[in-house]
């Protein structure tokens, strides 16, 4: 299926919410420390720790290693500095979407490590800021998913 990596992030109820997000769809999340939170936060188990058993978590404590576990050839990462729409690339099953921090987005050094046709990012108005973490995470990923018509991993 598909992977959702969080790089560092901060915010606890956003992480429970994508952990909800990928038990509902089948995908493989991956956490990349730093994580800003404890993830048996209250807020973390509120918004979606309890769906914890129905997804597949991975920790990394790198970047790094979180690109040896998938095929980074096919890693996409979600940031407003992308010029390619989410809905451009053709999505295929495996395909990592790496998504960054809440209050700073993916860093400059990942971002550069990428091809810029991996850089993806979601239309919004002129001087708009970002979406929020969850939400922009629900937005593309089921975009992907609906590209491969909505398989269901078995």
């Amino acid at each position: 299926m598909l992977n959702i990596a969080l790089f560092e992030p901060e915010i606890p109820p956003n992480t429970g919410n994508i952990i909800r997000l990928c038990a509902n769809a089948g995908f493989t999340l991956h956490l990349i420390h730093p994580l800003g939170f404890e993830l048996t936060d209250k807020q973390c188990r509120r918004a979606g720790l309890d769906y914890r058993e129905w997804v597949n978590v991975q920790e990394h404590e790198k970047i790094d290693s979180f690109l040896t576990t998938v095929d980074s050839e096919r890693v996409f990462a979600c940031s407003t500095k992308g010029t390619v729409n989410y809905n451009e690339p053709a999505f295929e099953v495996g395909d990592s979407l790496l998504f960054g921090p809440e209050t700073r987005g993916l860093p400059k050094t990942v971002l550069d490590s990428l091809p810029s046709k991996h850089i993806i990012r979601i239309p919004m108005l002129p001087e708009s800021r970002s979406l929020n973490l969850s939400n922009a995470t629900a937005i593309i990923s089921y975009e992907a998913w609906r590209q491969l018509g909505f398989a269901i991993q078995t």
